[in-house]
This record gives structure tokens, C-alpha cells and sequence, in this order.
């Protein structure tokens, strides 16, 4: 018990500066996408018809529930479609995840590889709906069929990087996700967060498992 106080302090601390290195980071992040947002549109909207942005319902820490926003990646009503390619789905467990989607357009596949699909999400950072690093956020109807173990993933802020991002993203399978997930959610501290932010940059500048 006495190391109680100790620990709640250790924990604020933690959470204090997480929260200062997300609003630095996510500054960072949107001023630099200030830049590319005119050429991200040109692409985007010269490739296919539809909106520029994605937005979905995701599930962040102890079920809060968000709009996730990112560049659009696919042809517009794709979601309609992914019953048809259940049976090839590659993670092998609750997510989906399919190597050469057909749903992908040409700049997709281009914003995908390099990341920068991923760039509007410093804005859920800035609101504090997610973190630079942490688990990703899931979908409500992935979350709803975790069992103890995977549900450990969500006691921690959901992020745009974490530890399977850089140790091999989307090659990984379902399982091998979570494991790492839950690895992190029990021993976070702003070291590890500063490690997986550094892995994070020639991870995605050599697209290092994108699919």
C-alpha cells in the first residue's frame, strides 16, 4: 500500500506528458499536412469520384467512441463490398486485412504505402480521441467479440503507431497484434513512446509492411 501514492503520481506524470507530446506532435503533423492538403486533394479527386476524407466510427480507450478521419483510400462504397472477400481475409482473426485489395484505387495504394492516408488523424490527436502511439482503434463490431485478454488493448489511449506498426505491420497476423497490443497497454511509459515514434520513420519511409 505504501507504494500506492508513489505510483498514482507515476501515472499522472505518465499520462501528463503523453498528453504534451501528443498536442506537440499533432501541431507538428497538421501544419505539415497545411502543406500537402491542395496536392492530396488534386490526387485524390483526379484518381476517383467520391469525398476526400474517410470517416468512420472507431472505439478508442475504455469505449469511447470517435469519428476516425483519413484520406479516402478506396472506391466509394467499398464497405458494401467486403462480405464478398471475407474468405480471403489475411489476419486471421476480427480484423480484415487482404494484400491487393481490389477496392484500393491507384492513389490509395500510393497514400497507404507511404502513410500519409493516415496524416488527418493528427486531428483526433489534437482532440484527445487518440494518441501518436497506442493501439489502433478498432471497429465497434470487432470490439464487441473481444474476449479478457484483447480487451486489455483498450485500457490505453488508441494510436496512430504502436509497437506491430514497427515490428511488422500489417504482415503480422491478428493474434500477434493483439499480443504486442497488450504488451504495451501493461508497461507504458514515454521512453517506450519515444522508441516507437523513432522506429515509426524508416518504417513508414521504406513502407515496410503497407498493404
Amino acid at each position: 500500500m505504501a507504494n500506492t501514492p508513489r505510483k498514482g503520481i507515476r501515472d499522472s506524470a505518465y499520462r501528463a506528458g503523453k498528453r504534451v507530446l501528443d498536442i506537440a506532435g499533432a501541431l507538428a503533423g497538421l501544419m505539415i499536412l497545411f502543406v500537402l492538403f491542395p496536392f492530396m486533394v488534386a490526387l485524390i479527386k483526379f484518381d476517383s469520384r467520391g469525398p476526400i476524407f474517410f470517416v468512420q466510427t472507431r472505439v478508442g480507450q475504455y469505449g469511447h467512441r470517435f469519428k476516425f478521419v483519413k484520406f479516402r483510400t478506396m472506391r466509394v462504397g467499398a464497405h458494401k463490398q467486403q462480405w464478398e472477400l471475407d474468405n480471403l481475409n489475411e489476419s486471421g482473426g476480427l480484423t480484415f486485412k487482404l494484400s491487393n485489395d481490389p477496392r484500393v484505387t491507384r492513389v490509395g495504394r500510393f497514400l497507404r504505402r507511404t502513410s500519409l492516408d493516415e496524416m488527418p488523424q493528427f486531428w483526433n490527436v489534437l482532440r484527445g480521441d487518440m494518441s501518436l502511439v497506442g493501439p489502433r482503434p478498432p471497429l465497434l463490431r470487432e470490439v464487441s467479440q473481444y474476449n479478457d485478454i484483447q480487451k486489455v488493448r483498450m485500457t490505453v489511449p488508441q494510436g496512430m503507431t504502436g509497437l506491430w506498426q514497427v515490428r511488422g505491420r500489417s504482415k503480422l497476423k491478428f493474434n500477434d497484434m493483439v499480443d504486442l497490443d497488450v504488451h504495451y497497454a501493461l508497461h507504458p511509459t514515454l521512453a517506450i513512446d519515444m522508441k516507437i515514434l523513432m522506429a515509426t520513420i524508416p518504417t513508414v519511409l521504406f513502407g515496410r509492411g503497407a498493404v
